[in-house]
């Protein structure tokens, strides 16, 4: 026995001695890692996390100093693990809650990781090369996916040829907008819903606990032209503010179709009636538009990787394959008895964009929903300034991946393997003289171009020269959002017009124990 023992851990040595230093790192790493979730170790949890910490960067230089593209991904990974660890270190959300989503988080990292490893360690030659062309077989198909689906998209979201209504066929309209701190913006939206020519029509306005005067009055400004005012309560625990400003409001509507919209959005008079009429001629239960933007000036950039960024997400993916239907919170249309019957803002009360609940709702009940292009006539148009656009995305980015860091991960090296990875291809190809490869990815190239292009002209509703080259710039841009957003939810906070939106979309602790 003790002879068969000794034979063993001879064995188990020799193995060890010839395993890469990188491979060794790792997996005690790993498995250091892996003792974090026995289960009743709670309160050493804390110190092995910050040990891990500490231990992390020995693996991840061990891994870097093999250069081939495996490494890379190690080493962005690592990047993830370590702001995991983080979570657990900091402890900002609820005891039970981080652990599941920490744990679950770990467990996915590990499993890549370990996958990626061994693919570093073991790199060949002709396993790299191999590795290089699986690599390009997922950019050509992404391209190809992403450009079909961005024109099959456009296509259905055109508006359609709108038949006249009789006015005893139109439902009542309730147009709802909540409002907070709010200034000219206000004045400018109610100016131009007032001027509205749909016959069945109520205007409220919620004034939802503004800190400024300016907002009631404002509103009361306009109860002449038949405006209502509705001074909204304080916010319950687990709501966010603006989904209970809209609950509140649809408890006060009495039409028979309600319009949810931001002070930001303006309409021509005849915007509502063909609204309606779209949604009556298309037996549908919910629209939701997309709206004409403001064209950035000649020399504005940034703005140009925002906006478009946001639109490509909801018109550049299979989104209905995946039983996500696009949809835009700038002004969409509901009937009242589909907003109920799916349950209303209480069953979203935390979701940063409700309104993707009631698009999902309605398009598995009866094909209910659809999303609809805002030509010249329909006139719908936002006047959303750059910083706020900005910051909706830092609002919306995160949560819209179920805060979950292992799909932020997912998601960055996706978009950037798809969308940069080819450019970069392109110039070096092109110099090497590797005609093949400049082949493939000049055709994933001129895909992306494309569908960014189109995005593009359909946000400002003209066509901007300088979309043609700003794809690459406006991923990366759009990855550091995402993360941004990631960092401001998990360590910081995420403020929207004066309030903390982490508290009730991450459950965090308000206020942590003093020790």
């Amino acid at each position: 026995m003790v002879k068969a023992l000794s034979v063993l851990v001879t064995v188990m040595f020799g193995i060890v001695i010839v395993m890469p230093y990188a491979l060794i790192a790792t997996l005690i790493v790993l498995l250091l890692e892996l003792g974090l979730w026995i289960p009743n170790k709670g309160h050493l949890r804390l110190w092995a996390a910050v040990t891990l910490s500490l231990l992390m960067p020995i693996s991840i230089l061990t891994a870097a100093s093999y250069v081939n593209v495996y490494s890379v991904l190690f080493v962005i990974l690592s990047g993830y693990r370590g702001v995991n660890l983080a979570r657990l270190i900091l402890q900002r959300r609820q005891a039970d809650h981080l652990y599941t989503v920490t744990r679950r988080t770990s467990l996915w990292l590990m499993a890549v990781q370990l996958v990626t490893i061994l693919l570093v360690v073991t790199a060949t030659d002709s396993s790299v090369r191999y590795g290089s062309l699986a690599l390009l077989i997922v950019i050509l198909v992404g391209s190809v996916v992403i450009a079909a689906a961005t024109q099959r998209n456009l296509r259905k979201t055109r508006p359609s040829t709108i038949g006249e209504i009789s006015i005893g066929e139109l439902p009542t309209l309730s147009v709802l907008i909540p409002a907070r701190n709010e200034t000219n913006d206000l004045s400018e939206c109610l100016e131009s819903l007032i001027l509205s020519t749909y016959p069945k029509l109520e205007i409220i306005v919620l004034d939802d606990c503004s800190q400024n005067k300016r907002t009631p009055e404002i509103i009361k400004g306009f109860a002449h032209d038949g405006v209502r005012f509705i001074a909204g309560g304080p916010v319950p625990p687990h709501w966010l503010a603006k989904n209970y400003a809209y609950d509140q409001l649809s408890t006060a509507a009495s039409g028979e179709l309600v319009l949810f919209c931001g002070v930001d959005t303006r309409f021509k008079p005849e915007t509502l009636g063909i609204m309606v009429q779209e949604l009556l001629q298309k037996q549908k239960t919910m629209i939701s538009f997309i709206p004409a933007n403001l064209a950035p000036s000649p020399f504005e950039f940034e703005s140009l990787m925002v906006q478009p960024s946001r639109y490509a997400w909801e018109l550049a993916l299979p989104r209905r394959s995946l039983h996500r239907p696009p949809v835009l919170s700038t002004a969409w249309l509901i009937r009242r008895e589909t907003l109920l019957a799916s349950g209303c803002f209480k069953a979203g009360a935390r979701a940063a964009t409700p309104e993707h609940l009631f698009a999902h709702w309605a398009a598995t009940h009866g094909d209910g929903y659809s999303f609809q292009q805002s030509d010249t006539e329909h006139g719908v148009m936002s006047v959303k300034s750059f910083s706020d656009q900005r910051t909706t995305a830092i609002r919306t980015r995160y949560p819209q991946l179920h805060q979950s860091l292992e799909f932020t991960a997912l998601v960055s090296v996706l978009e950037l393997l798809i969308l940069v990875v080819p450019f970069i291809l392109y110039v070096t190809s092109l110099l090497r003289h590797q005609m093949l490869l400049f082949i493939v990815v000049d055709i994933a190239a001129i895909l992306l171009i494309s569908m960014y292009a189109q995005i593009c002209t359909l946000t400002y509703r003209k066509f901007l020269v300088r979309s043609i080259w700003l794809l690459p710039f406006a991923a990366i841009y759009d990855v550091v959002l995402l993360n941004y957003s990631m960092y401001k939810y998990e360590f910081s906070s995420v403020e929207w017009k004066g309030r903390n939106v982490c508290i009730p979309v991450m459950q965090i602790i308000d206020h942590l124990p003093k020790p």
